[in-house]
């Protein structure tokens, strides 16, 4: 054993022997050197399994068992409630016999639990972003008793909380608490997936003086892939065998395997498994199939979650990003991935889940796709574009390493407004000016202008969320009041209106769409029959049905990055053999280079289609694709033009676009003049974007609308937009290079 194991406390020393370590590996070697003789915060990166979470625990528990802290010593913050129970019963083993209390508190925890943390507070503490939030909000009378000597934040899967509304609350979080604890607390940092280092630890010293060390684990592990490609499953639903091939497809990769079959949507997971089961009951073989999402009941997830990691036998279960976090889930043999993952980060996330204790990772993708069998189809049609996506990122990876870099925004409104009300509610009543002092000095808000900050305290006001007292105090309005008092406050990602789907007496998930009695739906892996449904109280009573389910929707739900379509350009250009492609998939990028080619997309941008059709292709992701489009409808679409006008007809996001020309002959020519003729005009992104439909613009940037958008003016939801979605200079240079 290393020097760096002999610094360590006694009963973690007895824990390594009990535990039959040989040695503390090189990364946990190097977080206790970082820990012991530093006074860095830490970042760890390594694979999944690699020991992370012991590097960081054992230097950071000798450390509060030498020198007992007067309150909590350490706060583990995790993305998910469900890693942090699994994290806690690895921690509740360690620690027995040292005296250190391990706490959890999200919304599952019994009250009695958290009550006994209140009255004796120490030890470790972990947490939810979500019941922090409520701890500053509901709390901060016990805050200094709660913290007042903390030493350690532990933040996992840190790649989950970059550049997302989630990671700026953390650290909005942590400079509130700062105010109320006595010491300078060091932060850990731990990640299986992060493509740039320098961003992570400007991300994880935010708002510090301290510097950032990085522990790195090296990448050895041998990796089995497989691609293969198939045509969108289209079924018949009586009781029948399966005549499309991509389901016996599934089956057999599957089979006898402990599996993970990830998608991208719900829809997607509950469709595959009850699919899987359907199969498994025809051919007689043992219903292994579970599906594990946010939809789905706690009891069912956990049962998931149990079977996966204890299981002598084969288990497959169909999951979403639930699942692609650090739960221990035992020995994973193979992953599936429906479709290409939402990033690349993700892929190497889900890839990390599979090829413990020296087995290689597998990952096994499968690709769906709507393609004409006729070379008379237009030929962007022909392409099958996910399938280049899925090869984009599996090289970018494999010969780089490259992930994508977290989108840090400048103007996070929707955080903005969460920490304004959280902060005067948990003030009681603050001054307009303490209130901009303490908010327009955190690092995540550092560009948002004081003039902006005033115009938003104005609409608040005028809202009713905040309320002006006669001394001249902010405090929260009767309408804010109805806000922050519902626990879904504390959330800052938007939830949906939901109904509990229920099998008798027993709650199987939810769903966010409203059905009819007698109407199919699938739910947890299983096809169910509406039977009755209590609109008042959002209740919706099925029984089961044995019925194949027809997949309508592969859950696209990515903003794919510039670097990725740029990749997919090289890909139908260059001359490599992919070894990980299978027949049919190899055979469509044969044929997808072949068309390439024909029509020189390496060099030509806008084709005409015939018919005074034209088609785009311009190898940008979705943020420029979509403010393409925008130039477009807004200075190129005249319907009451009589000798010019663009509509858009069709195409695939962000592949491409289709669309008609009124009034020309000479259609790509005369188009790419008039687009280049726009871009160098002078036009400006304030003059791009108009207020009137800046919502429905962002929704496309984000997905969803964000939850406090609702309660921002709309001239600062365009500064936002202006602010981080739109690269006029990007797009210029790009089209000036076009031909057609």
């Amino acid at each position: 054993m290393s020097s760096n194991f002999h610094r360590l406390s006694p009963f973690i020393k007895e824990y390594v022997y009990k535990s039959n370590w040989d040695s503390l590996n090189e990364i946990q070697e190097e977080a206790c050197r970082v820990i012991f003789d530093t006074d860095d915060h830490l970042l760890l990166t390594s694979g999944t399994a690699s020991g992370k979470t012991e590097a960081a625990f054992l230097p950071a528990l000798t450390v509060i068992s030498e020198d007992p802290p007067a309150s909590i010593g350490i706060l583990y913050i995790a993305p998910m409630k469900a890693l942090i129970n699994d994290q806690f019963y690895r921690l509740d083993d360690l620690l027995k016999e040292a005296g250190i209390p391990v706490c959890c508190w999200h919304g599952d925890v019994p009250q009695s639990k958290k009550s006994r943390l209140i009255r004796n507070p120490a030890g470790v503490l972990q947490i939810t972003p979500e019941s922090m939030e409520s701890m500053l909000l509901n709390r901060n009378r016990d805050l200094v008793r709660l913290f007042g000597d903390l030493r350690f934040v532990i933040i996992d899967e840190v790649h989950a909380f970059m550049g997302s509304d989630r990671g700026i609350q953390v650290l909005c979080q942590l400079e509130r608490l700062q105010k109320y604890i006595r010491t300078r607390p060091r932060r850990i940092g731990l990640s299986a997936t992060l493509g740039d280092y320098t961003l992570a630890q400007r991300w994880l010293s935010s708002g510090t003086d301290r510097a950032t060390s990085v522990v790195s684990g090296a990448v050895h592990q041998k990796i089995r892939l497989s691609v293969e490609q198939f045509n969108m499953p289209i079924l018949e639903t009586e009781m029948s065998p399966f005549n499309d091939p991509t389901w016996p497809y599934l089956y057999e990769k599957s089979l006898g395997k402990k599996c993970i079959i990830f998608s991208n949507g719900r829809e997607v997971a509950d469709a595959v498994i009850t699919n899987m089961r359907y199969i498994a009951a025809m051919k007689g073989t043992p219903d292994i199939y579970h599906v594990h999402h946010g939809s789905i009941s706690g009891p069912l997830r956990e049962e998931a979650e149990t079977d996966m990691k204890e299981s002598e036998g084969p288990v497959v279960t169909g999951a979403t990003v639930t699942l692609e976090m650090g739960i221990d889930i035992g020995r994973l043999e193979r992953v599936i991935q429906i479709g290409a993952p939402i990033s690349v980060q993700s892929l190497v996330q889900r890839l990390g889940r599979s090829g413990r204790r020296g087995n290689p990772a597998e990952m096994f993708f499968v690709d769906w796709e709507t393609l004409p069998e006729s070379d008379a189809a237009p030929f962007p049609e022909r392409i099958p574009w996910r399938l280049l996506q899925i090869i984009a990122m599996l090289q970018l990876y494999l010969e780089e390493r490259w992930m994508e870099p977290p989108k840090i925004l400048k103007y996070p409104l929707n955080m903005l407004y969460q920490q304004i009300m959280s902060v005067v509610a948990s003030a009681g009543e603050m001054s307009p000016r303490a209130l901009a002092n303490q908010i327009l000095t955190m690092e995540s808000f550092r560009y948002i202008r004081e003039s902006d900050f005033q115009e938003l305290i104005m609409h608040l006001l005028t809202l009713n969320h905040l309320q002006l007292t006669e001394e001249g105090g902010l405090i929260i309005g009767l309408a804010g009041e109805k806000i922050i008092s519902n626990y879904k406050f504390y959330a800052v990602f938007t939830e949906e209106e939901t109904w509990s789907v229920m099998h008798g007496s027993q709650k199987i998930g939810t769903i966010e769409e409203h059905v009819k009695p007698s109407q199919y739906m699938t739910v947890a892996g299983k096809c169910w029959v509406v039977k009755a449904v209590d609109d008042q109280k959002r209740l919706i009573f099925v029984e089961e049905a044995q019925r194949k389910i027809r997949l309508l929707w592969l859950g696209d739900r990515a903003v794919v990055h510039n670097r990725i379509l740029q990749r997919m350009k090289q890909a139908l250009f260059e001359d490599t053999e992919y070894p990980y492609l299978q027949e049919n998939a190899a055979k469509q990028l044969k044929k997808a280079r072949a068309i390439a080619r024909e029509h020189a997309l390496d060099r030509i941008n806008v084709f005409d289609l015939g018919g005074s059709n034209l088609c785009v292709i311009p190898w940008m992701g979705h943020v420029g694709y979509y403010t393409l489009l925008k130039m477009i409808r807004k200075y190129m679409s005249r319907p009451d033009s009589d000798d010019f006008s663009v509509k858009k007809t069709g195409g695939i996001q962000p592949y491409y676009f289709t669309f008609k020309l009124k009034g020309e002959e000479s259609m790509p020519e005369v188009f790419l003049e008039r687009l280049k003729s726009v871009i160098n005009s002078g036009i400006t992104p304030e003059k791009l974007v108009d207020e009137k439909d800046i919502r429905q613009l962002k929704k496309q940037f984000e997905y969803k609308e964000p939850k406090y958008d609702r309660y921002v003016p709309e001239k600062l939801l365009k500064k936002q937009v202006i602010a981080d979605y739109i690269d006029l200079d990007f797009l210029k240079n790009e089209i000036n290079r076009w031909n057609c």
